[in-house]
Order: structure tokens, then C-alpha cells, then sequence
């Protein structure tokens, strides 16, 4: 698993444990179930949950410290389709144009969004890009993406112009593209508060995350007419079918697009 599911699967279980106050060798179905309902989870909180608990109470099996797993009567809930949230054209200019770039920070910040944005990174992508990551002249970036896999994905012009005033100003050497006050790579939440803050500061008052902009990238290629299978590339989806998600949200463009090119349209 990448490391983030690793923190994410290990911080589940931490919380059970510690709140829960059961101990791992002897915590039954009931006290999950319990645990769950005091918490008013959502399911696909519930779901990964159920993941994580399963994973370590199979490990705990290997090391011969329990018998059984008590995930194993437990039904996992039924999730639909996820449907991501996306913001306009208009709302994310929005947010991009309200940094106040007269820092170093702020043309960091107004950097980190025309990143996200132009190249539907994930926030850990963009967090951990190198300068030495970026080719100017063929107008790509490096990624290194989930199990450690490379892609490469195109940069546009604004992008590359936020990136070059930022590093005019950059206190720091370092090859790590995006620093933090003291000199080092700045974190995922860093930039989860940074872009919730400038949301707020744009009078974009939605529930959004840096993963918003990757979605809003996705769903606005797709509506431009982007082929699928590009856009599937750049953001490093396995599956087309995970790609495919971002056909769902304008209905009304696809719907056209079909009566358009149908022979008895």
C-alpha cells in the first residue's frame, strides 16, 4: 500500500483502540459495531474503517495473538458512485487571482494553486515535486505517483511563470520545489489550510480540499473535450473506469455530445 494508506489505515486503528478501549487480542464484532455508532460515521468512513481494522486483526492472526477476525461479521456498507465536488472555471480563477503575492509565500501559494490546477496533481504529488522534476523546454513535469510509479504530465505557461516569481523570491536552495518557512518540503496539510483559507478569502464558500482542484482539472478537460484516455494518463488513474467518474458530472455535455454525432440524432 502507498504510505499515505499505510498513516491513514494505522491512525484508524490507533483511534479504535485508544477510544474504544478494548484491548486487539480480545475486541469483538459487537465492540466495532459499537464504535461505530458512537462515532455517526459516514459510510465510506465505515468502509475504510472496516478495511483497516480487517487488515490488522489478519495480521494479529498471523502472529498467532487471535483465532478469528470480528470484521468477518461485519457487513461492509454498499458505497455508490462517488460523485466529487468541482468548482467553475470562474471559482477558480477566483481563488488563484485573491493570493496576495507581494511575498515570497504568497507567490508560493499563488504557485502551489496554478500546480494543482494545471496539472491535476495530488496534493502529496505537488508537495513532494523537484525542480529537477520540471523540463521546461518540453513543458512536462515528473511525477512520481502512487507505488512509486512515474508519469509524466504536460505544464502549462502559468504554471511555469507562478513557479519562475516564486523561486525569484525563494529564500532558500533546495530541490524540493514548494518549502515551507523554515527551509523544508511543505506538508499535505499545509496545503489543505492553505487552499481552505483562500477559498474564504475568494468568497467561495464550499466544502473544498486541494484534491477539489485535481477533480475540477479532470471534469473541465472532459467537458472541453479532452479524449478520455489522455486525461486518464495524466492523472495516473489505473483503471479507466476511475477516469470515467468525471463523465458523470455534466450529464448535459455528454448527453449533447451523443445526440450530436448520433446518425438519427
Amino acid at each position: 500500500m502507498s504510505p499515505n494508506t499505510v498513516a491513514s489505515y494505522g491512525s484508524d486503528v490507533d483511534l479504535f483502540l485508544a477510544e474504544s478501549k478494548v484491548e486487539a487480542e480480545s475486541a469483538s464484532a459487537q465492540d466495532i459495531v459499537d464504535y461505530i455508532c458512537t462515532k455517526n460515521m459516514s459510510e465510506r468512513t465505515q468502509a475504510r474503517l472496516l478495511s483497516a481494522l480487517r487488515c490488522f486483526f489478519n495480521f494479529l492472526i498471523l502472529e498467532k495473538l487471535r483465532e478469528d477476525n470480528p470484521c468477518d461479521k461485519i457487513a461492509a456498507p454498499k458505497l455508490g458512485r462517488y460523485l466529487p465536488s468541482v468548482l467553475s472555471l470562474e471559482e477558480v480563477t477566483a481563488i488563484i487571482e485573491s493570493v496576495d503575492t507581494s511575498s515570497w509565500r504568497g507567490k508560493r501559494d499563488r504557485a502551489i494553486l496554478e500546480v494543482l490546477y494545471g496539472c491535476g496533481l495530488r496534493v502529496s504529488e505537488a508537495a513532494s515535486l523537484r525542480l529537477s522534476d520540471i523540463f521546461r523546454e518540453e513543458g512536462f513535469v515528473r511525477i512520481v505517483g502512487k507505488g512509486n510509479k512515474q508519469r509524466l504530465v504536460p505544464i502549462g505557461e502559468l504554471a511555469l511563470e507562478a513557479i519562475d516569481n516564486y523561486l525569484a523570491d525563494r529564500p532558500f536552495e533546495s530541490d524540493i520545489l514548494f518549502l515551507n518557512a523554515h527551509g523544508n518540503q511543505l506538508s499535505r496539510v499545509s496545503v489543505f489550510n492553505l487552499i481552505k483559507a483562500q477559498a474564504i478569502v475568494a468568497g467561495i464558500h464550499k466544502e473544498i480540499s486541494p484534491h477539489t482542484f485535481r477533480h475540477s482539472f479532470a471534469t473541465h478537460l472532459v467537458e472541453a473535450g479532452a479524449d478520455l484516455r489522455a486525461v486518464q494518463e495524466m492523472l495516473g488513474h489505473e483503471s479507466i473506469l476511475t477516469t470515467e467518474i468525471y463523465t458523470h458530472i455534466d450529464r448535459a455535455t455528454w448527453q449533447r455530445s451523443i445526440l450530436d454525432h448520433h446518425p438519427r440524432g
